[in-house]
């Protein structure tokens, strides 16, 4: 496994492992949640970041982060592949490299929480609505050394 760019054709492969992962993870959202912010994944948020991503020997891509003004706005593994340190390869990168410091939460996705709990984020804020102005509760989270 390898951290690199991702290329704008890779971003259809992307959003397919975006979908993936929030169906997974994201049971509190709605199938009109995720028909929204898909086309917002495609067209705007994967070009407002710094994106990054993990492949395999094959160059498939397992998981992506991005990060914008040192926020981790975004961090995704395919569920096939969750469990084998993609997560914390690509949240070491982004913290590394990418000035990474802050990062948002949905206040429903537990094992979210927990991963970023664990390498030291501490909850510094909460948000009834998202950034989009759905009522799904943000936690804002903070890197304490």
């Amino acid at each position: 496994m390898s951290i690199g760019n991702i290329k704008k054709e890779e971003y259809p492969e992307v959003v397919d492992l975006w979908e993936a992962s929030v169906r997974a993870t994201h049971d509190f959202l709605k199938e009109e949640d995720i028909a929204y912010f898909k086309p917002l994944i495609l067209n705007t948020y994967l070009d407002a970041v710094e994106l990054r991503c993990v492949r395999n020997a094959e160059g498939k891509i397992l998981g992506f982060s991005g990060v914008a003004e040192g926020n981790l706005e975004m961090l995704f593994i395919h569920p096939d592949y969750r469990g084998q340190q993609i997560g914390k390869i690509l949240l070491d990168f982004a913290l590394q490299h990418l000035g990474a410091k802050k990062v948002d939460v949905n206040e429903q996705n537990g094992q979210a929480l927990g991963f970023y709990r664990h390498f030291g984020f501490e909850v510094i804020g909460r948000s009834e609505l998202d950034s989009s102005g759905k009522p799904y509760p943000i936690l804002h989270m903070e890197l304490k050394n």
